[in-house]
């Protein structure tokens, strides 16, 4: 569970990991009763009702020029916005 954490990059306290483990545990087993009973007569679901994507056609628009775009933009450089930094440098 520990291993999670630094996964999640959240700290966790040894209570923490204790209760979480606890919890984990009753979702592992719940995930190993629903695997026991789905056979492949049972069609998978995701949802009580079928649904279907309704999809428009892909037709290109107005667009704004790269002027436009950036010209409320905070910071641009070379044609682009400029942000700071949100990775480390692990990444």
């Amino acid at each position: 569970m520990r291993h999670l954490g630094v996964l999640a990059r959240i700290q966790l306290s040894d209570e923490e990991i204790e209760r979480l483990t606890g919890q984990l545990d009753v979702i592992v087993d719940n995930i190993a009763k629903v695997s026991e009973v789905a056979t492949p007569d049972v069609p998978a679901t995701s949802h009580p009702i079928p649904l279907q994507n309704v999809y428009r056609p892909d037709v290109v628009g107005e667009t704004l020029t790269l002027a436009q775009a950036l010209q409320n933009a905070p910071d641009a450089y070379d044609g682009r916005f400029r942000v700071t930094a949100i990775l480390g440098e692990e990444q």
